[in-house]
């Protein structure tokens, strides 16, 4: 009876067997596969919407403050966010995993009925574990999903970056966009600026179309900055990237100008400044233009001088340190825009080839303004006599060093540059002419007027000059004489110092009225304001590229869904009842 007991036990646990491998089976386990499949892909996605969705730097995959401005999201970020959902991600799929297999052999195998739900149980667990591969592969392309993204938005990037990079380079070549700085010990010329944030005041030392972004930089503030000039960069304030020294304002989008005044001590180099400071802002306010100071203190300088002027006296003798140039903003509409450097650096800093090399400024230029003091020749000294040497003595100091000596040590020191120092323009000013013409070497002498005076020239060569006069035909393009003094017509040196500066400044001379209205240091661009997000919040451009990613993941998990969902139910019809 016992056997008998056994072999229908035996009977009914093979037909149970039969029945659940042949039917159960072939239900259950592609079913366990695609709900352990679509649970796999759900806790991704749940994940994913953790670490994407965020708009703060905080959370599954921080976003680390950077020293200056942010990277392009494509370039790091994105994988930081692929490896924050992956690190994650998969020790939880394997924990669930886990966890359900436990449970289930808990349930289903932890009694008599085990021995006949064998199938069953097999069936569910076959399917959790063989839901590894298609996860693996699910893994796989989501990673080619990533590459793809990053892929497609770096080209696009490299692409603004190469555009970008060639008009700013256009814009610069085209404007003849000359940078340089004005500050003492440095002189040096300017690729890139550094650039200070408005927003925190952090510097940007590269703020150009790169790493950081094409179009826009975003500093750590969360400011975001220009990247090019004609996209506003000039908008910002401006550093030399060698001193650290403040540059001028719209530095990058109109041309750098370095003027050098050369002339020994007391040769009239800043009185003639001065009066083409005054002359070019009338002229510049005659074609409804304006002149501006960049520096207040040299507004300050020249309103002094201004008033000194007009109680008949001189400026007092410049300072022995290395000048910072003044600095002279002109705006003519419709016509040129400059930014004059004007170097006044005392005399005595031509006296001697090593004070000649300490000025680095003449490294960059392409004219300069030459100032003769006519009672430094030696032949014109010889040739006073008593009565006009005391009136020169009492009306201006005269100085002790040879003009000619002083501008040959300034052409050895410009033949040292690689285009052997070679000027476009070169003034040549003779300066106290009010007082030369009443003397009786100078009285037959006329002041040149615009155009290069012969007159002036002929005058040079015949009081020991000649050797000089021949040498600045060699090394300039075109060289004019002027006759200056305090009672030289404004319109007469507003139309040199344009000419030898670049700026075309032809026509009437404005009121003289205008004489005593200072220049100003207004601005003249409008500040770049601060716009962007916090610093608690990412880029937009980071959320961008993290809703795309999170698109692309939407995008494939529906359809992964949806694949599972008809292949089920096209596998259902075929199967045995």
């Amino acid at each position: 009876m016992q056997l008998l007991v056994v072999l229908l036990l035996a009977a009914v646990w093979a037909a149970a067997m039969w029945l659940g491998f042949a039917v159960v089976f072939p239900v259950l386990f592609p079913v366990s596969l695609v709900a352990a499949g679509g649970a796999a892909l759900w806790l991704y996605y749940l994940h994913a919407c953790q670490a994407l969705a965020p708009s703060t730097v905080a959370g599954p995959s921080p976003v680390a403050e950077p020293k200056v401005a942010y990277r392009h999201y494509l370039l790091a970020q994105v994988w930081r966010d692929w490896w924050a959902i992956a690190r994650t991600v998969v020790p939880r799929i394997w924990s669930m995993a886990r966890d359900v297999v436990v449970w289930l052999t808990r349930i289903l195998m932890g009694g008599p009925w085990g021995f006949f739900a064998l199938p069953v149980w097999f069936a569910l667990c076959a399917g959790i574990v063989a839901a590894a591969l298609p996860a693996a592969a699910l893994g796989v392309v989501l990673t080619v999903l990533y590459a793809l993204v990053a892929a497609v938005g770096l080209t696009g990037w490299l692409v603004c970056v190469l555009v970008l990079a060639a008009v700013e380079r256009g814009f610069m070549v085209y404007g003849r966009i000359l940078q340089t700085c004005p500050h003492p010990f440095c002189y040096k010329k300017i690729a890139l600026p550094v650039y200070e944030c408005p927003g925190c005041g952090v510097r940007h030392p590269r703020l150009a179309p790169g790493c950081a972004g094409a179009f826009r930089h975003v500093c750590r503030c969360g400011a975001r900055l220009p990247t090019t000039v004609p996209l506003g960069r000039f908008r910002l304030a401006a550093y030399c990237p060698h001193c650290g020294g403040r540059l001028p304002e719209r530095i990058g989008r109109v041309r750098v100008e370095p003027l050098p005044f050369v002339g020994g001590p007391a040769a009239g180099k800043t009185t003639f400044m001065f009066l083409g400071i005054r002359a070019l802002h009338a002229r510049a306010r005659a074609l409804k233009g304006r002149l501006a100071f960049v520096e207040g203190r040299h507004a300050e300088a020249y309103a002094a001088a201004i008033r000194e002027f007009a109680r008949g006296g001189r400026p007092a003798k410049t300072g022995p340190e290395l000048p910072l140039a003044t600095m002279v903003d002109v705006d003519l509409p419709g016509r040129a825009r400059r930014i004059l450097y004007l170097f006044d650096p005392a005399g005595e800093h031509y006296t001697g080839a090593t004070e000649v090399e300490s000025l680095r400024y003449l490294d960059h230029g392409e004219a300069l303004l030459f100032v003769v003091d006519p009672f430094a020749l030696p032949l014109v000294r010889r040739s006073l006599t008593a009565e006009e040497r005391r009136l020169v003595d009492a009306s201006a100091a005269s100085s002790d060093e040879d003009p000619a000596d002083t501008l040959q040590r300034v052409l050895n020191e410009l033949r040292s540059r690689p285009d052997r120092g070679r000027q476009k323009r070169v003034a040549v000013v003779v300066s106290k002419t009010d007082l030369l013409e009443r003397t009786e070497i100078g009285r037959d002498l006329a002041r040149g007027a615009g155009a290069p005076d012969e007159t002036l020239r002929r005058w040079l060569e015949g009081v020991g000059m000649g050797n000089i006069v021949r040498a600045l035909d060699q090394v300039a393009g075109e060289v004019r004489y002027f006759g200056s003094g305090l009672d030289t017509p404004p319109a007469e040196v507003a139309d040199l110092l344009g000419w030898v500066s670049g700026l075309p400044v032809g026509g009437e001379a404005s009121p003289a009225a205008a004489d005593e209205d200072v220049p100003g240091t207004a601005p003249l661009r409008a500040p770049w304001p601060v716009r962007g997000r916090d610093s608690a919040h990412v880029p937009v451009g980071y959320q961008v590229g993290r809703w795309a990613v999170l698109t692309g993941l939407s995008v494939l998990t529906v359809a992964t869904l949806a694949g599972a969902v008809v292949a089920a139910a096209l596998r259902l019809p075929h199967l045995p009842y």
